[in-house]
């Protein structure tokens, strides 16, 4: 018999066999969900907080200015003075930085003190400190120039000076390759969220210390969020529970009007230094206390 002729149990032709299924495919891989930009969640939770706890910022801020009084913007330093100040206020009391700030005046002048120029502290609305007198800014060129082991040095009252000269230099140094001179007037007319960015993006700058120099500086609408900033409006309940110092800058954003942002940031950080303490807050005299969930769980 010829091979041909062969039964397809004895071999057969290709074509007799039965085809192979085809393997099955793999499921194709789910697609995560992309999380919502931070400034879509501050302003949802920021609708849900109205619509849960109505008039809560309202209450919060006339509250306070009742105890204390309504502050209102006042310039305080150049805004490149006030760059260097708030680096220096890192993690240190405000006093400190004080010291640290005119160390750099003396050693670093950028002009005699005028003659009969008083010397006499000016109190800054808000800060924890005593004061500067109107003296002129030191020689900023001098200070970015200054070698590093000299710069620590001058600044050391203030604490943490490793790490905080570098930082100081650094931010010196953008500004002078932004324009050929160490002044921040630019960003005077910006939008306020490209301004605190473009401040944001130099080593050892955060939100906080961008939105505490535009907002002191030019009177910018941002809100700088501070140790006692967090704290008192975490236990109030206006930020989440678990919203870090970041984000918390977010959620203002979404919760307050332009011209509440400072009153918000003084009055606040005011609060959080006399009354909401870190440790023992005194809540039997504080004119939170009932729409606090800190001293009231289920407060509304």
């Amino acid at each position: 018999m010829s091979p041909a002729a062969k039964s397809p149990a004895a071999g057969g032709s290709a074509q007799s066999r039965t085809p192979k299924s085809p393997a099955p495919k793999k499921p194709a891989p789910k697609r995560r969900p992309s999380k919502p930009a931070p400034d879509v969640v501050a302003r949802k939770w920021a609708a849900q907080l109205e619509k849960k706890r109505p008039g809560l910022v309202p209450f919060v801020l006339d509250r306070l200015a009742e105890a204390n009084g309504r502050p209102a913007w006042q310039h305080r330093l150049d805004p490149t003075s006030e760059l260097v100040l708030t680096i220096l206020t890192a993690n240190s009391a405000d006093v400190n930085a004080e010291v640290a700030f005119g160390a750099l005046r003396d050693r670093y002048p950028s002009a005699p003190t005028p003659p009969g120029a008083s010397l006499e502290p000016q109190y800054f609305p808000g800060w924890g400190g005593v004061g500067l007198p109107d003296l002129p800014a030191p020689d900023w060129s001098a200070v970015e120039a200054a070698p590093i082991a000299e710069l620590t040095d001058v600044i050391r009252p203030g604490g943490l000076a490793n790490q905080k000269a570098p930082r100081i230099q650094a931010a010196l140094g953008a500004l002078r390759a932004n324009g050929g001179s160490y002044s921040l007037e630019f960003l005077r007319d910006k939008p306020p969220l490209e301004a605190r960015d473009w401040l944001s993006a130099i080593p050892g700058i955060g939100k906080k210390t961008a939105s505490v120099v535009l907002l002191f500086s030019f009177g910018t609408p941002l809100m700088p969020v501070d140790r006692h900033v967090h704290r008192v409006s975490g236990r109030i309940g206006l930020i989440p529970d678990k919203a870090d110092a970041d984000q918390a800058h977010d959620y203002f954003l979404a919760m307050l009007q332009p011209d509440q942002m400072y009153e918000a940031h003084v009055s606040l950080i005011s609060h959080g230094r006399r009354t909401c303490h870190a440790q023992r807050p005194d809540c039997e005299h504080c004119p939170l206390a009932p729409r606090c969930r800190y001293f009231l769980p289920k407060a509304e």
